[in-house]
């Protein structure tokens, strides 16, 4: 999932050079906290295409700066058949870990539940509450001595190419990855329990969310905040031509002939209006004032935000 080519030329390339010539937006949903162990769970249909890569993965704020030690956590989408890639992405330089998952589930046509377990001891990956992958030893011990503040949860969707995600046609845009919930709950004493959940039920960017607005890993694409949409109840993540930005075309809940979810009526709203973050205990997920704030002064800056991925593929 990761590609190691120059990095510090890369990003300063994709930096310095404005205007780069791409043919789509591409999107990217995030927390604005980090977290540390414990179980991240989402429910997701990855968008379709290939070419496309569509993710799920955990990642510690600053890994791509130079001199700092990297720290990720995987799941994609890759190729026309809708394949399953677990990563755990860590190191000085980092080093790519990733490792296709032989399964028969159809990610792109259905809703699936993906779960990341982080521990001290293992890093476990889960679809539909089935163990995928397990990692004991290296990596966990790498993520406990070089991530202390944890890490934020994110989505996103971007166009690959021939080494990494498939061979893109932009002819196929517009696709989108659709999330219908996501959840963390806290790990002590060899529990795990429920901290809050996000049920993506209001009709914008909810609290402690943010949209990112840089180049996407491969540099085919940029980010825009708006590909990033609320629709019935989902969070819509979506690819499209850079003039048709936008949730044009999404069917979550599958009334138009898509996947859909049959556990998720159209609408879901089985919470009050105004407020789609069920938090189950401890207020707020912690960190998120600060977080805002401090999101608020690095997008002032512009370029410190406008961070390029192109040195790895990544979820």
């Amino acid at each position: 999932m990761m590609q190691l080519r120059l990095p510090v030329l890369c990003f300063l390339g994709a930096a310095l050079v404005p205007g780069v010539a791409n043919a789509t937006k591409s999107a990217e949903l995030y927390t604005s906290a980090s977290y540390g162990y414990g179980r991240f769970e989402a429910r997701i249909q990855f968008a379709g295409g290939d070419g496309v890569v569509s993710s799920f993965f955990l990642w510690k704020d600053g890994s791509e700066i130079a001199g700092t030690f990297w720290n990720e956590l995987d799941f994609e989408k890759l190729g026309a058949g809708c394949e399953l890639q677990t990563n755990p992405l860590y190191g000085n330089p980092v080093s790519d870990h990733g490792r296709r998952e032989a399964i028969t589930e159809d990610l792109c046509g259905a809703f699936h539940d993906y779960a990341v377990e982080w521990t001290p001891d293992a890093i476990v990956w889960l679809l539909d509450g089935a163990e995928v992958r397990r990692e004991t030893g290296d990596a966990p011990a790498a993520f406990a001595a070089n991530a202390p503040n944890g890490m934020q949860i994110r989505f996103n969707v971007w166009p690959g190419d021939a080494s990494f995600g498939g061979n893109f046609d932009p002819s196929i845009l517009p696709v989108h990855q659709y999330v219908d919930w996501v959840q963390f709950s806290s790990y002590a004493d060899g529990e795990f329990t429920l901290d809050w959940r996000e049920d993506f039920d209001g009709a914008a960017v909810p609290a402690g969310w943010l949209t990112g607005s840089w180049a996407s890993p491969k540099n085919r694409s940029t980010h825009d905040p708006r590909n990033v949409n609320f629709v019935d109840g989902y969070a819509v993540i979506s690819l499209t031509a850079d003039d048709a930005t936008g949730p044009a075309g999404a069917d979550p809940t599958g009334q138009n002939g898509g996947g859909g979810d049959d556990d998720s009526p159209a609408g879901g709203d089985d919470t009050e209006s105004g407020c789609s973050c069920r938090v189950v205990r401890g207020g707020a997920p912690s960190g998120y004032g600060a977080s805002l704030a401090g999101a608020f002064v690095i997008a002032s800056l512009g370029l410190a935000r406008r961070r390029s991925r192109t040195p790895r593929r990544r979820g």
